[in-house]
C-alpha cells in the first residue's frame, strides 16, 4: 500500500514540475479587450476631420467599383428575413404565407405604400 502511495506522489511531483512546451512563461493576459466609447469617438472624429485633408487616401467609402454582377438580395418588408415571395396586389415582399395571411392581406389601403416607401420602391402620383 505504501508503495502505491509513494508511486502516486512521485507521478504527481513530476506532473506539477513538468515544463509545458506549449505555454509561454512570460505570457500575460491583455489588459483591455475593447476601447472606451470616448476613445472610439475621438478616433472617429480625427478620421472624419482629416478625411478632407487627403482626398487620395483609399478607404472603403471612396473606392469606385462597377455594379455587382450578382442580383440584388431581396428581403421581407415586414420581418427583414430573406424574401421568397412577392404580393401580387401591393408588390410587398414577404417571407412566408403566415406573414402574408396575417399582415399583408388584411393591410389597409395606403399602408403598403408606406412600406414600399421605406424600401424606396413606392409609386409617386403627380
Amino acid at each position: 500500500m505504501d508503495t502505491k502511495i509513494q508511486y502516486l506522489r512521485t507521478v504527481a511531483a513530476e506532473n506539477s514540475t513538468a515544463n509545458l512546451s506549449y505555454r509561454t512563461v512570460n505570457w500575460k493576459k491583455p489588459h483591455r479587450r475593447h476601447k472606451a466609447t470616448r476613445q472610439l469617438l475621438s478616433e472617429e472624429w480625427k478620421r472624419v476631420t482629416h478625411a478632407n485633408a487627403d482626398k487620395n487616401l483609399l478607404t472603403y467609402f471612396n473606392v469606385e467599383a462597377p455594379p455587382s454582377i450578382y442580383p440584388a438580395k431581396k428581403y421581407c418588408d415586414i420581418t427583414g428575413l430573406k424574401a421568397n415571395y412577392k404580393a401580387p396586389g401591393s408588390g410587398l415582399r414577404f417571407y412566408n404565407s403566415e406573414v402574408y395571411s396575417l399582415v399583408i392581406k388584411p393591410m389597409a389601403p395606403g399602408i403598403d405604400q408606406e412600406y414600399l416607401k421605406l424600401r424606396g420602391d413606392n409609386v409617386v402620383l403627380k
